[in-house]
């Protein structure tokens, strides 16, 4: 049995849409960002925030797991707090955003795993390479937003990734390879 949330959020998608066909929601630019941090020696935990999201959900209310993202973001919106640091990250030694200026994400497969949990694997591209990439994600809210009277909706995802699989393994092990991920999102069905 769904969850009560799931069902609820997608009855309201539904009804709002007043057909059966997947709906598209855009994502929101303002509320959506996400926010990576790393090991740094031993001595910290570096955070960096990337924002300027564009992208899609496509909802499948009847067949959640045959819902779809895609999602991209400029590799020089990254906002760490240091000026010097930014710049480095997009020299060749990481993101060498000089040639590969944008990130994408496009999912492949969501897997429904709770009331309001799911398993979504997708292609993410950064540095000019595409590895697969599984997101933990959670449906925080669906509803009608309070202000903007519209479809909105709100997820939360986690996901740990290598920098070295897209080539970004600069001093590793000193600063970590591994690299914790947090994802936050709106995204609306935009008004007619």
């Amino acid at each position: 049995m769904k969850n009560f949330l799931l069902t609820t959020a997608l009855g309201v998608t539904v009804a709002a849409a007043a057909t059966a066909e997947p709906v598209t929601y855009l994502l929101d630019a303002s509320h959506s960002q996400i926010v990576f941090s790393y090991d740094h020696l031993g001595y910290s935990r570096t955070t960096g925030m990337f924002s300027g999201f564009e992208g899609t959900i496509e909802l499948d209310a009847e067949a959640p797991a045959a819902s779809s993202v895609s999602v991209s973001f400029p590799a020089e919106s990254l906002m760490t707090g240091w000026p010097e640091r930014e710049g480095h990250f997009m020299s060749d030694d990481f993101f060498g955003a000089a040639t590969n200026p944008t990130v994408t994400f496009a999912s492949t497969s969501i897997e429904v795993t709770g009331d309001n949990t799911g398993m979504i694997t997708g292609d993410l591209t950064m540095n000019g390479i595409t590895k697969p990439v599984v997101l933990d994600a959670t449906l925080n809210q669906m509803a009608e937003h309070p202000m903007a009277k519209q479809p909105w909706a709100g997820f939360d995802a986690t996901a740990t990734l290598l920098r070295s699989d897209f080539d970004m393994g600069q001093f590793a092990p000193f600063v970590s390879d591994e690299i914790d991920i947090y994802i936050s999102i709106e995204a609306m069905v935009p008004a007619e």
